[in-house]
């Protein structure tokens, strides 16, 4: 069973259909070995369960994710560090190949490997508070798990070597300007304006949505 990420299906008549990746990991969501393990594990149950249609990505209502836990990654030898590195890029894959529409509902922070999971999702949505950051280099790191190349994909080389070079953090509206964000609503409605996001896609067969994110995400035409 797993300690900080769960999924969460149902719970209402708007939610039907919907999933929910949840991460639970107090005060600011970091991440570990274990909850990229966890993440893994809970997103290819998201992708294969017949009862769920499209996905969201939370954080819980305070804080997104800030990142990676990097006293954790200061104790790794080289060898737990490579490691660690491929168990990450393969979290970060698992999210990116849900076979489903996904959305990334943030809160608070998204920083670092937290901005690279967010990205990874097919939308985001964030309060008009929120902070992003591809900080890795303040704390003496390049980004992980494939998270430059995704943000590149997302706003383009050029913008996305001066967020990586300076670390320095964006807000919504610079966020939304970029692209990073596809809609900025009130702190308070985050997870209401995900859910709004997703239900449009829950009348559609399942196995055509499939394909059509095939289709982009490959570049490539499917039948």
């Amino acid at each position: 069973m797993n300690e900080f990420v769960s999924v969460v299906v149902g719970g209402t008549p708007e939610q039907a259909g919907i999933g929910t990746l949840l991460l639970s990991r107090p005060p600011t969501n970091a991440l570990t070995r274990q909850m990229y393990r966890e993440i893994t594990a809970a997103a290819e149950e998201l992708g294969d369960r017949g009862d769920v249609t499209a996905v969201i990505v939370f954080g819980g209502h305070e804080i997104f994710c800030a990142g990676d836990d990097v006293p954790e990654l200061r104790t790794l030898d080289l060898g737990e560090a490579t490691a660690a590195d491929e168990a990450l890029r393969q979290c970060i894959d698992v999210v990116a190949g849900i076979p489903k529409p996904t959305v990334a509902a943030v809160t608070g922070y998204a920083l670092g490997s937290g901005l690279t999971l967010a990205l990874a999702a097919d939308w985001r949505v964030s309060g008009d508070n929120v902070k992003f950051g591809s900080t890795e280099i303040l704390a003496g790191l390049a980004p992980r798990g494939g998270g430059g190349r995704r943000l590149a994909e997302v706003i383009g080389a050029s913008r996305a070597k001066e967020l990586v070079f300076s670390g320095r953090f964006v807000g919504a509206e610079e966020a939304l300007e970029l692209g990073l964000i596809d809609e900025m609503v009130a702190p308070d409605h985050v997870y209401d304006a995900a859910l709004a996001w997703a239900r449009r896609f829950v009348d559609h067969p399942a196995g055509i949505l499939a394909a059509a994110k095939a289709a982009v995400d490959s570049r490539v035409d499917r039948p």
